[in-house]
């Protein structure tokens, strides 16, 4: 927590006033030293007023040094306000493990927008993130897209800390909402056979209502291709736009299976580009969203 606390004050350092900076501080040590609960919540409520909603101005050294920290922390598009949010979390005292979840649950609560953002963000930053699961399925539940965006994407902790039904859940809802699906941490570590079947019914579900598949999602099921998901991904070689083709034989070359072997090495333009390197799901991404993971 003292790393996370340390990147997270000098970031401001950098970002806010001399005032700001000393409120805040001075909120910190309160809170710290048990002040009581209406102080953190009047400061929580009150932190954009005193150091603005600017985005941070982070380095590239300074998003190596927050995965060194923990890895799949991405601040890149973190605001002040949610820094120092999270800063006020961070001092909460949470020796006694119940009574600093119930002092979240409070806050979630009555917590607006803004504040469930920061929140979100802050999940996998927070003490005892093992309790904090149910936390985490709410936010996927969450009807406000900014919302869900924050713990879906960018966040390390649904994939360290949610189960399969949970995950599956929430890259589904993903899939479902459009969001890029490279911009979830742990997407490949945490693919499952359940996942991939529910992505391919998905896409069957799509094809039927004439909609398109967003070519993303056979990244989650290539490596648990079956015969009838093979079958799909021959489709989408068959009919498919270049990024569909590229996807689906992604797909293939994740199988191990000689159905999916063979069917790659009828596009062998596709297949040698994925052997030589130069066409990997971060390039896919890269070149599909106009963003890198």
């Amino acid at each position: 927590m003292s790393k996370v606390n340390k990147l997270l004050h000098d970031w401001l350092l950098q970002s806010v006033s001399e005032k700001a900076t000393a409120w805040l501080e001075q909120k910190q040590a309160r809170i710290a030293s048990g002040a009581a609960e209406r102080v953190f919540f009047m400061a929580f409520s009150a932190v954009p007023r005193y150091l603005g909603k600017q985005d941070l101005q982070l380095t590239s050294q300074d998003l190596e040094a927050a995965q060194d920290v923990l890895p799949g922390w991405y601040p890149g598009n973190w605001s002040v306000d949610q820094a120092g949010r999270t800063l006020l979390l961070l001092a909460l005292p949470h020796n006694d493990a119940e009574g600093y979840v119930r002092s979240l649950d409070q806050v979630f609560s009555t917590a607006d927008m803004g504040e469930l953002v920061a929140l979100y963000q802050s999940l996998p930053l927070l003490p005892h993130p093992e309790l904090h699961r149910h936390r985490a399925a709410e936010g996927i539940r969450s009807n406000m897209s900014n919302v869900f965006q924050a713990i879906a994407l960018r966040n390390p902790y649904p994939a360290d800390y949610l189960d399969n039904a949970a995950w599956n859940q929430m890259v589904l809802k993903a899939v479902f909402v459009g969001s890029p699906l490279h911009l979830i941490w742990g997407l490949d570590r945490r693919a499952n056979p359940e996942l991939a079947r529910m992505l391919a019914n998905y896409a069957h579900e799509r094809w039927a209502a004439k909609r398109s598949v967003t070519p993303e999602l056979w990244r989650a099921v290539g490596q648990f291709a079956d015969t009838a998901i093979i079958a799909d991904l021959e489709r989408v070689l068959v009919n498919g736009d270049i990024a569909e083709q590229e996807a689906a034989a992604l797909a293939c070359a994740q199988s191990s299976l000689p159905e999916a072997q063979a069917l790659l090495s009828r596009y062998p333009d596709l297949q040698s580009s994925i052997q030589q390197g130069n066409l990997t799901w971060n390039s896919f991404s890269s070149d599909a969203c106009g963003e890198l993971r």
